[in-house]
């Protein structure tokens, strides 16, 4: 069974290195802070937590790519049904169209349709095997293209023109989204320089001015300074992320 894209396992390895490399963040973002090896060595478990946090962004950057790539299935379905060619037959067309596009075997389309095609040599329907992916997908354009090709299925509509109208909506809807995505690529750049700025600004004054940055380091009120920085950084970094973070 094909793991749902809205979930990731995590190997051994992968935790491992992904929590070394958030301790090691953490050290250092903590020491350059507070100065105290001992405080930062006790917010270092902290970094326990981003294995959890970097799953998330595994499995959205995986089902960004599962959608680019269904659009281009699309378009080879679409010109395969233009050419006469029935649909079970379109998606043979579309692996071997798709192949050449994406050589490594292991891409997420490729499995899918391998995985249907597999599923029609069994003698199942179309629509179930079109319904299993998109019940593991979890995208909301793979769940309306399956919804059209099994409504057109039993109503017996022309499912050729059915798929060339709805394969062109779709990937238009898909386009419009890389665009944000080219768009907004510029602001979260922008985001990551402006959270940077203030851990900068702490290195420049600590090489430049050590004296003049120094009471924040030894005294109670410069700590308790330095931990509301932290924590609006935190927070800007947090809000900043979400505005970016637009769903089509």
């Amino acid at each position: 069974m094909i793991q749902s894209y809205d979930s990731y396992e995590m190997s051994i390895r992968e935790r491992l290195f992904y929590t070394a490399c958030a301790g090691v963040f953490i050290f250092a973002i903590a020491f350059i802070f507070y100065r105290s090896v001992v405080f930062s060595l006790l917010l270092t478990p902290l970094a326990l937590l981003y294995p959890r946090i970097k799953t998330k962004e595994i499995i959205k950057r995986r089902k960004k790519e599962l959608n680019i790539q269904f659009k281009d299935m699309l378009y080879s379905l679409a010109s395969s049904v233009s050419a006469g060619r029935t649909i079970e037959h379109a998606f043979k067309e579309a692996l071997r169209d798709l192949s050449v596009l994406y050589p490594e075997p292991s891409t997420f389309i490729l499995v899918e349709i391998k995985r249907i095609i597999s599923r029609l040599d069994m003698n199942e329907t179309l629509e179930h095997a079109l319904s299993e992916f998109a019940e593991r997908a979890s995208l909301e354009d793979v769940d309306n293209f399956v919804s059209v090709i099994n409504i057109s299925k039993r109503s017996g509509g022309n499912i050729s023109a059915i798929i060339r109208n709805t394969s062109a909506i779709i990937s238009d809807r898909i386009e419009v989204g890389q665009e944000v995505d080219m768009m907004l690529a510029e602001r979260k750049f922008e985001q990551k320089v402006l959270n940077a700025v203030p851990v900068l600004m702490i290195l420049l004054l600590s090489v430049s001015s050590p004296e003049y940055i120094y009471p924040v380091f030894s005294t109670v009120a410069g700590r308790l300074t330095m931990s509301v920085s932290i924590i609006l950084i935190a927070a800007a970094w947090f809000i900043s992320s979400k505005v970016c973070d637009i769903k089509l």
